[in-house]
C-alpha cells in the first residue's frame, strides 16, 4: 500500500501527462492508493463548486485513513524523538506518516520532510 501525500496529488492533478500522473494513475488502477484524511482535506481545501464535489466523489473510492486515539500518542512519541534530533516537523506530515506506518504503508511525497522522517525512521518512502 501507498499514502500519497498532497504534494504528489498536486503535481499530478495540475499535469495530467507527468510522471507523477502517470505512476499515480497505475497505483490507483491496482488499488494500491490509502488516503490519508488529512491530505483529503487539504486536497479538498484547494478546489471549490463543481470541482470540490468531482474530487470528493473520486476520492470516496479510495482507502481512507483515519487517526485514531493511539495516533495521538504516537504523535508526542514521534515528536519527541525528532525533538531529540534537532527535528521539527508539521502536525499534518507526522499525522501522515503515521498513518502509513500503522497500515505498514509507503509515503509517496515530494515534501522534504519525509526524507527527514524516513533518516529518523519514522517512515520508509516510495520511489
Amino acid at each position: 500500500m501507498i499514502v500519497v501525500d498532497t504534494s504528489v496529488w498536486i503535481s499530478a492533478l495540475r499535469g495530467p501527462g507527468s510522471a507523477d500522473a502517470e505512476i499515480l494513475s497505475g497505483l490507483l488502477d491496482t488499488d494500491e492508493v490509502a488516503l490519508p484524511v488529512p491530505v483529503r482535506s487539504e486536497l479538498l481545501m484547494g478546489v471549490s463548486g463543481a470541482t470540490r464535489k468531482r474530487l470528493a466523489d473520486r476520492l470516496g473510492a479510495l482507502t481512507v485513513l483515519y487517526p485514531t486515539d493511539d495516533t495521538w500518542y504516537t504523535l508526542d512519541a514521534w515528536t519527541e524523538r525528532a525533538s531529540r534530533s534537532g527535528q521539527t516537523f508539521s502536525v499534518v506530515d507526522l499525522i501522515v506518516g503515521i498513518l502509513a506506518s500503522d497500515v505498514g504503508a509507503l509515503v509517496w511525497s515530494r515534501d522534504k520532510d519525509f526524507e527527514r522522517l524516513e533518516k529518523l525512521k519514522l517512515v520508509r518512502l516510495y520511489g
